[in-house]
């Protein structure tokens, strides 16, 4: 049986420094259900420590989070990268870590970086800049994610800053692209029109949300369980799953 999912797949907590204070895990899970979200990716910047708070503070609540990073790749493009399990996104954020440069946080003037337990309480600095490349290729990241069993998405393709093709000019052909993610400012059905670099691909749209405002919940599946391995299938639009942008 198919369900519906309501869903925001590009969400920042407290963890990534460009981030809101009002982004914890409590508030998070608070502003979903009041929005009627009940789908959602957590995608700090290149760190994915705050992700199982968010789903202990999920636990009890119609709201699945998967674990997500939104990495920043060498050639300064950022790409959401899914999985299922912390498992994975555990190994994925072990190579993640030592392709960053081992430069320290300013937080005066990049922000802080907060890890929080389920109810937003403060553990720890994260110290490590996540604003900041990793040394990683997109073709490389790519390859990894799939290795591990996840889902990589090109983000807010559309966008000057870290977007794809403001930094690439196009879309790579080596690296097998399912879906591009454009941001919350441009319709769906004017993005090929006005990026034609990207007609014939899936899209997703996200909110990028770094505040509770933010949490936009634009994307609309129909699926049989909320995997990544559905989504991929409501992609692709096949076996009768799919994905609708809300406009």
């Amino acid at each position: 049986m198919l369900h519906p999912f309501r869903a925001e797949l590009h969400v920042h907590t407290v963890l990534s420094p460009c981030a809101e204070v009002e982004m914890i895990p409590p508030l998070i899970v608070e502003e979903c259900e009041l929005r009627g979200i009940n789908l959602i990716a957590i995608t700090d910047h290149n760190s994915s420590a705050n992700i199982a708070s968010v789903q202990k503070a999920a636990q009890g609540h119609q709201l699945t989070v998967l674990p997500g990073m939104e990495l920043q790749t060498i050639e300064e493009v950022h790409s959401l990268c899914f999985f299922d399990t912390l498992e994975q996104i555990t190994e994925f954020q072990k190579i993640v870590s030592v392709t960053l440069p081992p430069i320290k946080n300013d937080p005066d003037h990049f922000g802080e970086q907060f890890v929080v337990d389920e109810t937003g309480d403060f553990i720890r600095r994260e110290e490590q800049m996540l604003i900041i490349s990793s040394s990683l290729t997109l073709h490389r990241a790519w390859q990894i994610v799939q290795d591990l069993g996840g889902l990589f998405i090109p983000a807010h393709v559309n966008r000057k800053a870290f977007g794809l093709l403001e930094n690439l000019g196009f879309v790579p052909l080596d690296i097998p692209i399912q879906c591009v993610e454009i941001s919350r400012h441009l319709k769906a059905d004017q993005a090929a029109l006005q990026f034609p670099q990207i007609a014939g691909y899936p899209l997703l749209k996200g909110g990028d949300a770094h505040r509770l405002d933010e949490l936009d919940g634009m994307n609309e599946f129909l699926l049989a369980e909320p995997s990544i391995r559905e989504i991929l299938l409501a992609i692709e639009g096949k076996d009768g799953r799919t994905v609708n942008i809300r406009d």
